[in-house]
């Protein structure tokens, strides 16, 4: 079988699909061939076949989650216009992964690279189209705000990264939620402040008007 073909491409979606469920669920260390084919209905050896390893399968569920939201945070990140809308930008596809639980599956390879020989190589050239992406939200922002450029955008876009991954992360404890939504109303105030003043028939003032503004809303469980 080729994989073209119609019955090894369904096999590979389904463990791909039950990698990621495995990894978000029981995390790395219970991810094994048997899991994740129990999982998919399908015989262990088939995560060999397909895959090499179940590292292997474990790396493809994790491009395959990127490659989507990539693709998704592109998108989003491309219809913002200022400042503010970059800022709702950011925290309406945070609120996207913190449901879906996309993030989990970067960060059990993440603390699984610390330990696993060669895992960390891998794991940080799949971080690299990330960085790129928030390099670009950053040059954008950029362009925006007065005297930002002082920062390199690459460094700028590595706290950026850091930053998304440690919201997700906190956003299931305590009232990590909550302050997710707080600092984000935040961010929109300064946003307004930091934004060119509009002319005198442009309407509310900036900072009333972010206050006032309907915005995204962290997702809860």
């Amino acid at each position: 079988m080729t994989p073209s073909d119609p019955r090894t491409a369904a096999t590979r979606r389904a463990l791909l699909d039950a990698a990621t469920d495995a990894l978000r669920e029981v995390g790395y260390a219970g991810a094994s061939a048997r899991e994740i084919a129990r999982r998919a209905g399908c015989n262990q050896a088939l995560v060999f076949y397909h895959f090499d390893s179940v590292t292997g399968l474990l790396l493809a569920a994790l491009d395959d989650v990127s490659e989507r939201r990539l693709a998704e945070y592109r998108d989003t990140l491309a219809g913002a216009r200022t400042l503010r809308e970059l800022v709702d930008a950011a925290e309406r596809v945070l609120a996207e992964d913190v449901d879906a639980g996309h993030v989990a599956v970067l960060t059990e390879l993440l603390v699984a690279a610390a330990s696993v020989p060669g895992l960390d190589v891998e794991v940080e050239a799949r971080l690299a189209p990330w960085r790129a992406l928030a390099q670009d939200a950053v040059a954008r922002a950029f362009e925006l705000v007065p005297l930002a450029g002082m920062v390199p955008p690459e460094e700028a876009a590595h706290v950026v990264v850091a930053t998304l991954l440690g919201l997700e992360l906190l956003a299931g404890a305590g009232d990590g939620l909550a302050t997710t939504d707080r600092l984000f109303d935040r961010a929109r105030t300064v946003a307004a402040l930091l934004e060119p003043e509009p002319g005198p028939s442009a309407g509310p003032d900036r900072a009333t008007e972010a206050s006032r503004a309907p915005r995204p809303r962290t997702a809860r469980p």
